[in-house]
């Protein structure tokens, strides 16, 4: 034992679990009037959203909610589903958020599968959601987001729970004294993957990860304090990018928007002065090119994250032009979020537009919290070659790895071999060691920053009474990114359409699942009867 190991032991005042729910004490400690949210009319200081987390984690507490309990939410991206990335941790429990476009069926199966002991739900989406309460094992408590800025339907906006959240709010000590964890392997929240094979697997992050997630992400994006920050990106995805627990480490102006319009979203950069926002590539998209009346001149230069299939160069170009700043990163929902980014040399910036777009278009190099990333052979465990052309698989190690997939042991070892965590996309490595996704093992598909699991989509389609096999791969699409296309070769005296396929899966899968194209023909096979799916995907180009 060395000397600098005796008698130098971890104790109270020198070892302290790291938390992300510390950043939002220090915002109101330091900059307790700081504007924090702006939404509508509605406004908070960071004191404000400290008092309301604290006394909401409160009620929550009287309610029996404690260590290791879940609390699911499904909500737009509102002040509620901000306060509440604090407010559950502060008890001990669990923050698990909800994909706003699921089917009942899958919501039914993340309520019961994550043991929620609690509901909160924006009354926006309540038809959906009164679906999914009748599917489920148990009956569970409700908290209703009412909310003046949702854009209601006749059939929605109908309160299912006990509370209204403002009135659950009241409930609690203003002068609650929260919890910080004891260890920092602790969970803190609970995010659900796409399903890609069978049911959605949950992710489970812990306090010293998402800690670290919201550090990395400062440095990698060259974030500077008290920023202003448009939450485009929905926080069902890895908690918003880890962002709640960035923006208050950073005291930063967050500025919601619950729908992507692009007169808004041009209107409200103008009006708040928005230095960052993020966005999935269906979002520069849409404001590459909007329409002339929408847009607005940039008063300052905006810095744009943007995850999932990589932008077209002419919509990075469009961006640039219209003074946008984009960066485009890689992650997954195993990771909390983004791992790898396009780090810029100032030595390219006198390269072509479409020499740019090219380099932008790579995944890049590993963000400063990321111990390592590696593509290696998944037979070898060696680093593939640096020449561009060489593919293996991207695997990755440290403290943002997930603890594991809930109450899902088996699939935990599975993607966890050899010391690595397996992601099943296969990438290749540039001769500056820039890496460079070019294919997805899992066969997920990206489209407009959600993922769909082809498989999923094959076995939906597949149940139709006239299809006899069905393959669905990607195909790049302007607006989206990608989208999926069916090929299906149908039962021998059956007839289906298009125009049929498309409406059974309306029927039958969330609306951002569905195909968009639909192809019939004798699918092409190996020697084995394999669906040679690489000439699908070459075929789906043309189209």
């Amino acid at each position: 034992m060395s000397n600098f190991d005796q008698d130098l032991d971890k104790n109270q005042s020198n070892f302290i679990p790291l938390s992300p729910i510390t950043f939002l004490e220090r915002a109101k400690d330091v900059y307790p009037d700081y504007e924090a949210f702006v939404y509508g009319s509605r406004k908070y200081t960071w004191e404000n959203v400290y008092k309301r987390s604290t006394q909401f984690a409160s009620s929550l507490e009287k309610q029996g909610i404690g260590l290791g309990d879940t609390i699911s939410i499904l909500a737009a991206n509102t002040p509620e589903l901000f306060e509440a990335h604090y407010s559950i941790p502060m008890t001990g429990a669990v923050i698990n958020t909800i994909n706003i476009r699921l089917d009942p069926h899958t919501i039914a199966y993340i309520l019961d599968h994550s043991d929620a002991k609690l509901f909160i739900m924006d009354t926006q989406f309540s038809p959906t959601i009164k679906k999914a309460l009748e599917l489920i094992s148990k009956k569970i408590p409700i908290i209703d987001i009412v909310d003046e800025q949702a854009q209601l339907k006749d059939d929605e906006g109908e309160r299912l729970g006990q509370w209204t959240y403002e009135e659950f709010l009241e409930l609690g000590d203003k002068n609650y004294q929260w919890k910080k964890p004891q260890d920092e392997w602790q969970a803190i929240s609970l995010s659900y993957t796409s399903g890609t094979t069978g049911q959605p697997k949950g992710v489970v992050y812990h306090h010293r990860g998402s800690y670290l997630m919201s550090m990395g992400s400062v440095v990698a994006w060259n974030m500077p304090n008290n920023l202003s920050y448009l939450y485009t990106v929905p926080m069902f995805h890895c908690n918003g990018w880890g962002y709640p627990w960035t923006l208050a480490l950073l005291h930063a102006k967050t500025v919601f928007c619950r729908y992507i319009v692009t007169k808004d979203i041009f209107n409200l950069i103008d009006q708040h002065n928005i230095t960052h926002f993020g966005g999935a590539p269906i979002v520069l998209n849409l404001i590459a090119n909007a329409k002339d009346e929408d847009k607005k001149i940039l008063k300052n230069k905006v810095y744009v994250m943007t995850a999932g299939a990589p932008p077209p160069s002419v919509i990075l170009e469009k961006m640039e032009k219209l003074g946008f700043e984009v960066m485009h990163v890689y992650g997954l929902t195993e990771t909390y979020g983004h791992i790898l980014h396009c780090a810029w040399n100032s030595s390219w910036n006198e390269l072509s537009q479409d020499k740019k777009a090219e380099i932008k278009a790579q995944q890049g190099v590993r963000y400063p919290h990321t111990e390592e990333v590696a593509v290696l052979d998944p037979k070898t465990y060696e680093h593939v070659p640096l020449d561009g052309e060489s593919m293996g698989e991207i695997m990755i190690r440290g403290n943002t790895v997930m603890k594991g997939y809930y109450k899902n042991k088996d699939a935990t070892e599975e993607t966890m071999k050899k010391g690595w965590f397996h992601s099943g996309d296969l990438a290749v490595v540039h001769s500056n060691g820039y890496i460079q996704v070019k294919d997805r093992s899992k066969d997920i598909i990206i489209s407009g920053g959600e993922n769909i699991s082809s498989v999923e989509v094959e076995n939906i389609i597949a149940k139709h009474e006239a299809v006899s096999l069905v393959a669905v791969v990607t195909k790049p699409d302007e607006k989206w990114g990608e989208t999926p296309c069916a090929f299906i070769e149908l039962i021998e005296g059956k007839e289906a359409t298009e125009e049929s396929i498309i409406n059974y899966c309306k029927e039958n899968m969330a609306g951002f699942k569905r195909p968009k194209y639909v192809i019939f023909g004798e699918l092409p096979k190996t020697s084995t009867g394999k669906i040679q799916k690489k000439k699908l995907r070459k075929k789906a180009k043309e189209i």
